[in-house]
């Protein structure tokens, strides 16, 4: 198919063996694929696994070749990089999706974490910057410092009504993982939530590792979109 480029399942981990990072990369400009590739091919641990022209793609490929990490541009023909995005997080085990955008824009950052992205990068940014994104968003991190991811969701987000489901999950939460999510929403990081609540970080780790857990969340930006949209906490609150 004209704009995609995949390896047979049987390829899977290229000559990198066990531990390489395996990338979809998904815009609809053949030369910005063709430049991601060679950017992160020449590290040992990285491999583009396929290439896509357009959201739809996207989610096919995300399917067949079972990548990572996806790098995915906003603005493609048809299926859009946000509408990709959802498909692809829809069920909740599949890659981290990376967002890559020649727009500096807050709507756009917002609309990418509601979609499930784990992570936002501008496009004029440095391939090494890039390698990093890919690297982190792959050990299950997500990319965005918090108190930007904050300070972007409190600006756009409009508290809904909890589907029954997520009011359930909140229940699961100790009084403690309550204390450390409403921390986690208002951009604290671990060591601050240490601080606050007189603990180790370690014990910190473990609680917000139990949030995500139980709340069925990919990482950290996830915990925050869904504290905010659920009530947790509020702009200004």
């Amino acid at each position: 198919m004209s704009g995609q480029h995949t390896q047979p399942a049987d390829e899977r981990g290229g000559a990198g063996g066990p531990g390489v990072i395996r990338i979809l990369v998904a815009d609809d400009h053949r030369m910005v694929r063709s430049g991601f590739r060679v950017i992160l091919e020449t590290e040992d641990d990285l491999e583009v696994v396929g290439e896509a022209a357009d959201g739809e793609q996207a989610v096919a490929l995300a399917a067949s070749t079972a990548p990572d990490v996806v790098l995915m541009d906003v603005e493609m023909p048809g299926v859009d990089g946000l509408e990709a995005t959802r498909r692809i997080t829809a069920a909740g085990d599949g890659p981290a999706v990376l967002i890559l955008t020649t727009f500096d824009r807050d709507d756009y950052l917002f609309a990418a974490l509601q979609a499930g992205a784990s992570g936002f990068l501008l496009k004029n940014g440095s391939p090494e910057a890039l390698i990093e994104a890919v690297r982190v968003l792959a050990r299950g991190d997500a990319l965005l410092a918090p108190e930007i991811t904050g300070r972007v969701i409190a600006k756009f987000a409009r508290p809904a009504a909890a589907p029954a489901a997520s009011a359930q999950e909140l229940k699961e939460l100790t009084p403690r993982e309550y204390e450390v999510l409403v921390l986690l929403a208002g951009g604290a990081t671990n060591a601050e939530i240490a601080t606050r609540l007189f603990l180790g970080e370690a014990t910190v780790k473990t609680h917000v590792s139990r949030v995500l857990a139980k709340l069925r969340l990919r990482d950290r930006t996830q915990a925050v979109v869904f504290a905010y949209e659920h009530g947790v906490v509020t702009p200004g609150g």
